[in-house]
């Protein structure tokens, strides 16, 4: 019986770049990790063994770095993935379809007494700017999004009123620590709106929601978040949120002959609560 080839897509992971920007004594840095997949016409690769219509994925490792070195200055990952999608569709006619996933590394520039040094940088939190582009010869959508975003406030949070079963051993709490590692992804309804100052914008506005709110549960601020940013950002059609809860477990201080005013924690995220859901106009 022959095998049918349902989809079929390949592509080039993990693509490192380091690019610095050395126009002035004060040097820049940018540090991202790109992941490409193309869809198109591209049967007779599997079927044939013909890889004429096949672009070799150490070419499109190759075309980062010569697409990030045709401009002197760091460019916002959205604006570098829109080049890059639209550089394949042009010059592969067998190519339909890109998908990007763009990730920015943060690095913080050295600070002494005298000041920031100008050339010198230490590796910031795991905290990540995530830009996905998915382009075609019809149109293009573009996601930008957080991840790995380790927030956490020590009042203004609690759980209580959960099912209870035989099982349950969970107490309720009207003041805990809440903590989690952000992801958060939306769509522009305009990919003209993917701007530096819009991702800044929602950023901001995500940690001043998490910040003021007063949580019933994680899902409360989750959805509090959403509809903030609903609020003030025309330009987002939708956004979704992955949150883990990062516990941080009061410890029985009585065995040390003490008491535990709410000051003494394990923090612990394994096994975790994972909330998730996704906020739509």
């Amino acid at each position: 019986m022959a095998a049918t080839l349902v989809q079929n897509s390949y592509g080039k992971s993990l693509v490192r770049l380091l690019k610095v920007s050395r126009d002035s004594d004060v040097h820049e840095i940018q540090n991202l990790t790109i992941n490409i997949a193309l869809d198109g016409d591209f049967d007779a690769i599997h079927t044939a063994g013909d890889n004429s219509a096949c672009l070799a994925t150490d070419t499109m490792k190759n075309t980062v770095y010569a697409l990030a070195g045709e401009t002197r200055e760091n460019e916002n990952i959205e604006s570098f993935g829109r080049r890059l999608a639209a550089y394949f569709l042009k010059e592969n006619a067998q190519v339909s379809r890109v998908r990007l996933e763009i990730y920015e590394h943060g690095w913080k520039r050295m600070k002494f007494d005298e000041g920031h040094h100008e050339h010198s940088f230490i590796r910031g939190s795991d905290e990540k700017r995530v830009a996905r582009l998915d382009t075609t010869r019809g149109g293009e959508t573009i996601e930008s999004g957080i991840e790995d975003l380790v927030v956490l406030k020590t009042t203004r949070s609690g759980f209580a009123g959960f099912i209870k079963d035989k099982y349950t051993t969970l107490p309720e709490t009207t003041d805990r620590i809440l903590s989690t590692s952000v992801k958060a992804v939306w769509r522009y309804a305009n990919a003209d709106d993917a701007t530096d100052s819009a991702w800044r914008s929602i950023r901001t506005k995500i940690l001043k929601t998490f910040a003021g709110h007063d949580s019933l549960s994680v899902q409360h601020t989750l959805y509090a978040m959403g509809q903030a940013l609903l609020d003030d950002f025309p330009a987002v059609e939708e956004i979704a949120f992955s949150l883990p809860n990062i516990h941080c477990l009061p410890v029985d201080m009585t065995k040390f002959g003490q008491q535990n005013d709410n000051r003494i924690f394990i923090p612990t995220d394994e096994p975790h609560g994972l909330i998730e859901a996704r906020l739509s106009r």
